[in-house]
């Protein structure tokens, strides 16, 4: 597991196992976006029941195991070549599952993506993985994820100009901003 991982802002209380599964299931992200690490399914088979499956059906069709959304994830990371979780934002385990959802960010720097030439765009977005873990390895993973905001940020996906803030270019590139403007 590369030395430094990304802060946890809230957890709680975790048993030595459930704090194990935790750490499998942050190796794997940690490999599953680093532009750098993740090479494909063959990067992260090692953490994964030969038989794990993958549930995300509307962000990552076609994917139906953890390697083959690491071996999706690299594609994207090909054109967003320093994407990287920011931080994790919730980090529980329970009986054997484990939810983590983060915070992850990058910039459209490396190859066109679709067609779409680079132009440098930032985009941070959230996101969920939850897991399950089974003597030390993967069984499952579900990935609950808007991608919509991250594609707009990125300029992957038109929008024409709207006061909807769900519709609102600058609102969906600077959400932060847009939700103190709000409050």
């Amino acid at each position: 597991m590369p030395s430094e991982q990304p802060p946890t802002i809230m957890s709680t209380d975790q048993t030595p196992d459930e704090q194990k599964n935790i750490n499998v299931c942050k190796q794997y992200m940690s490999i599953a976006y680093n532009p750098k690490e993740n090479k494909g399914a063959s990067s992260v088979q090692h953490l994964c029941h030969p038989d794990a499956w993958f549930w995300s059906p509307s962000t990552f069709p076609g994917c139906t195991t953890p390697m083959d959304y690491a071996a999706s994830h690299s594609h994207v990371m090909a054109s967003v070549n320093d994407l990287h979780i920011v931080r994790y934002d919730q980090a529980w385990a329970k009986d054997g599952h484990v939810l983590l959802r983060y915070t992850a960010e990058g910039n459209f720097k490396g190859e066109p993506y679709m067609g779409i030439e680079a132009n440098g765009n930032h985009a941070r977005w959230n996101a969920a993985a939850i897991f399950e873990v089974e003597e030390g390895k993967i069984r499952s993973f579900t990935k609950d994820w808007d991608q919509k905001v991250m594609q707009i940020q990125l300029g992957w996906a038109p929008v024409k100009e709207s006061e909807n803030p769900r519709w609102n270019l600058e609102a969906l590139r600077h959400p932060e901003e847009a939700r103190e403007k709000k409050e």
